[in-house]
């Protein structure tokens, strides 16, 4: 019987396949890093998934191996044709983001040899354009934690390889504190009256039944919440189709405290409600600052 639950883990060098391969270790796969694609067929020939009782195979593979690039596409069309099914994870981040985390770790490109770390970075890009163009699956980690990653990987191999649904994350801020870099969606509603020139409401924030309530039965409010969650309900199925794995949508208010609070709550309940699949997380950046 042919092995049919297996990923390969590829990508831009810095991109976060250490981090995806730890995590599909956590979900019980069997995981090889740096493995070299001459020797994958005969390792798919042993019974390691019987053997260690593995959820699946996962394998690391990427330019760090001389002979990837100019063998992979041979040698992975011979495994399916052979009845091996796999799937190719392929990982990327911006090119800022990888010079910063290169910067922060000290450590060197694989393709560094003559070359400036931007430079390599370039040239690796250009070298897997093919591969990313035939991977089933790419995940931007440009502004994944680690633990979001890892949750990220781990939904892909619950549904063994199958794309996940996308993540999504709402999140309160305050403008006087910045907008949040990594939004993809970024909504003001200052427009809506503020709890913060009640006396008693002041010192309380938008997680509070009082504010709640003041912010929530707001006539504008309710149209704009109304109108909001139609526009997102359109949006996150062309999102989800064009294969963004993670959208954080912001709502802003001054100080992050009540309005933005009581809307985040508000819309993250309807979106759980109308996508009970997705992943939907809350986060209140500046709940606690003002």
């Amino acid at each position: 019987m042919k092995n049919s639950n297996i990923i390969i883990i590829t990508g831009y060098s810095g991109s976060g396949k250490s981090t995806a391969i730890a995590a599909l270790e956590d979900a019980g796969y069997y995981c090889v890093d740096n493995m070299p694609v001459a020797l994958l067929p005969k390792f798919l020939d042993l019974p390691i998934e019987r053997d260690f009782e593995a959820a699946g195979l996962a394998f690391v593979m990427d330019v760090r191996e001389k002979g990837f690039l100019t063998s992979h596409a041979a040698i992975f069309e011979s495994l399916r044709s052979q009845g091996h099914i796999f799937k190719v994870l392929f990982l990327e981040a911006n090119e800022d983001i990888l010079i910063q985390r290169y910067s922060q770790t000290r450590r060197h490109h694989p393709l560094s040899q003559g070359k400036n770390l931007t430079d390599s970075i370039r040239t690796e890009k250009e070298k897997l354009t093919d591969l990313r163009a035939s991977a089933n699956l790419i995940i931007d980690t440009s502004h994944c934690n680690v633990h979001e990653l890892k949750s990220i990987v781990q939904d892909i191999a619950r549904k063994g390889g199958v794309p996940s649904a996308i993540h999504i994350s709402v999140m309160s801020f305050g403008f006087k504190f910045g907008i949040p870099r990594d939004a993809d969606l970024t909504m003001d509603v200052r427009f809506i009256d503020n709890p913060f020139y009640i006396p008693e409401l002041k010192h309380l924030n938008g997680l509070s039944d009082n504010v709640r309530d003041f912010v929530l039965n707001d006539l504008n409010c309710q149209g704009f919440i109304n109108r909001y969650l139609d526009l997102l309900i359109y949006l996150i199925p062309l999102y989800e189709k064009a294969g963004k794995t993670y959208l954080t949508i912001a709502v802003g208010c001054t100080g992050g405290m009540h309005r933005s609070v009581a809307i985040v709550e508000a819309i993250s309940a309807e979106l759980k409600n109308h996508y009970p699949e997705k992943h939907i997380d809350i986060h209140h950046r500046d709940i606690g600052l003002t």
